[in-house]
């Protein structure tokens, strides 16, 4: 049994994988697209990954505004979240990501990697920090 965690953005998807005991959270991949709503491509990776690595529930970071709002970047979240469930038959879960683009971008910072390499890697690590906080929240529930 794993989680799969994922950073949905305009041009991309961050994934996130939990070892099976649910302890950790790793980086796997971002899935790049040319346009946002060319989805199909990117709905069938996914359902690929679910089904290859046993995953059992399946996270997606909701973009919400500071004051705990949903804005534009939500709608489309969820809009990417209702395509996706008929893609996979295991249950999806929304969770809070406010600000883990910005966390992400700080790690990729001190771990010394180029500003201009950081594009590659930001949203896996966003993803990483959406599932571990959900593992951390959700600890003995799971």
């Amino acid at each position: 049994m794993r989680l799969m965690a994922l950073d949905y953005g305009s041009k991309t998807v961050g994934v996130a994988l939990s070892d099976p005991l649910l302890i950790t959270a790793q980086c796997k991949e971002t899935i790049t697209r040319d346009k946002e709503n060319h989805l199909r491509k990117t709905l069938a990776q996914l359902q690929k990954m679910v089904e290859e690595y046993e995953v059992s529930k399946v996270i997606v970071g909701l973009p919400k505004n500071m004051n705990n709002s949903i804005g534009e970047r939500g709608n489309l979240t969820m809009d990417f979240v209702n395509q996706l469930e008929k893609r996979i038959n295991v249950p999806i879960e929304m969770w809070d990501e406010r600000l883990t683009t910005v966390e992400a971008d700080r790690i990729l910072e001190s771990s010394n990697i180029p500003k201009k390499d950081r594009k590659k890697y930001i949203d896996s690590v966003a993803a990483v920090l959406i599932l571990q906080s959900y593992m951390e929240a959700n600890s003995g529930r799971i």
